[in-house]
């Protein structure tokens, strides 16, 4: 299990992006279509995600496994399921929420022939 990315939904992504980017230095990596841009977070692996598809979805950390439906069977308990094991491009992806009500977002990349 990796931290990959911190998940940040909005409602503006030209204004997040002007934030983050902009005035707080980090750095443009990748987008994918014109809702979704992760930077570089300064001093760290872990990349910021902004993203505009669902901007009422819940920020939290977004963890890379090697198989979300092994991590679902093996972990689901200690975890409240909000939503199961769903195919996305390239992979999987399962939200879950902690004890203390922080969402979780966990993604494998199963499906991508890129993946390494």
């Amino acid at each position: 299990m990796k931290l990959e990315f911190m998940f940040i939904p909005t409602s503006d992504l030209a204004a997040s992006l002007a934030l983050y980017r902009d005035s707080l230095g980090f750095t443009e990596m990748w987008r994918e279509g014109e809702a979704t841009v992760a930077l570089a977070l300064p001093g760290s692996d872990v990349q910021v995600m902004l993203d505009a598809n669902d901007p009422e979805a819940a920020v939290g950390p977004l963890f890379v496994v090697d198989s979300v439906e092994t991590f679902h069977a093996a972990r689901a308990e200690a975890l409240v399921v909000v939503e199961g094991p769903s195919e996305i491009p390239g992979g999987f992806l399962a939200t879950y929420q902690d004890p203390g009500g922080t969402t979780i977002y966990v993604m494998d990349q199963s499906t991508d022939q890129n993946a390494s």
